[in-house]
């Protein structure tokens, strides 16, 4: 159900609210430049900062934009069972296609809370269920005998994966039938190298086109050509994360033209000499003048 390129949309602020017009604007940038699946309210989107009406919202405006010309995987995640089960059921109501869901955080939940966490949501909702493991933010790991577990309730179909880990990747597919989709620019190529059918990208934002081209290579047999593409985009997605995600993603959108440069708190600009670099690099890579 769920391959190829998705995009961890970011979400456009402006004077503080939802800037409604740039994110319909960002969407369709995307769709023009192929991506597959757009993923509205991940961590990229600062979904930890929207209220709950204001997830919804977004959804709601990614649907409308989108129509059926590519997936949409809300990210319906909270470290509180009932709050994700609650935008889990509007993301199906409203039609999504599925619904990315980050292991609880803070909480740090026994395997068995894990379970319990994702098996509830996806049976009460009935909506296509991609798990999201990223131990870097939640302080904990979901292990593939966990993951196997769960991809043996039904509509839990896939995981984006997040730890970095290959042997991870390797683990979760020698033990079950589940869709791997790399949650890390860097690991794509390796990711799917072993068995994954993807990425939901940071660098996507800007750079829809590439990532497309490396999964769609990959999956079409055309290894040189995806790792062609890989190494050619990897100095771009190194300054991706020279600060905290999304900081350096909707700069750059900012320095392109395509936003404002605005973030909820506690995030915040980058540092002045941060900045400085990943201009230096947008305009290596021909994405801004110099």
């Amino acid at each position: 159900m769920f391959k190829g390129s998705f995009v961890a949309l970011a979400t456009p602020f402006k004077k503080g609210k939802v800037d409604e017009k740039a994110y319909r604007a960002l969407i369709e940038f995307q769709i023009k430049n192929g991506t597959d699946g757009i993923v509205p309210c991940g961590c990229t989107g600062e979904a930890a900062t929207l209220s709950i009406e204001e997830q919804k919202s977004v959804i709601k405006i990614a649907l409308e934009t989108i129509g059926k010309r590519a997936k949409v995987v809300a990210g319906t995640g909270s470290n509180c069972t009932h709050e994700a089960m609650e935008l889990t059921m509007f993301a199906k109501k409203a039609g999504c296609d599925g619904a990315l869901i980050i292991t609880p955080y803070y909480n740090k939940p026994t395997p068995e809370g894990q379970y319990r966490h994702y098996r509830d949501i996806a049976e009460k909702s009935q909506l296509p269920i991609m798990l999201y493991n990223v131990p870097s933010r939640t302080g904990l790991c979901l292990s593939p005998e966990t993951v196997a577990r769960l991809s043996k309730v039904e509509n839990i179909v896939a995981i984006k994966e997040a730890a970095g880990s290959v042997q991870q990747v390797m683990d979760i597919i020698s033990l079950c039938d589940i869709t791997v989709m790399s949650g890390d620019d860097a690991m794509t190529l390796p990711f799917m190298a072993v068995g994954a059918m993807g990425v939901v990208s940071v660098v996507a934002n800007i750079i829809p086109d590439k990532i497309h081209k490396l999964t769609k290579n990959y999956l079409d047999g055309k290894i040189d050509s995806a790792k062609k593409v890989h190494y050619e985009i990897l100095g771009l997605v190194k300054a991706m994360f020279i600060e905290t995600n999304p900081i350096p993603v909707k700069t750059a959108l900012s320095l392109m033209g395509m936003i404002g440069e605005e973030w909820r708190m506690p995030l915040c600009e980058m540092m002045p000499e941060n900045r400085a670099k990943l201009r230096d690099v947008l305009v290596k890579y021909g994405l801004i003048r110099k």
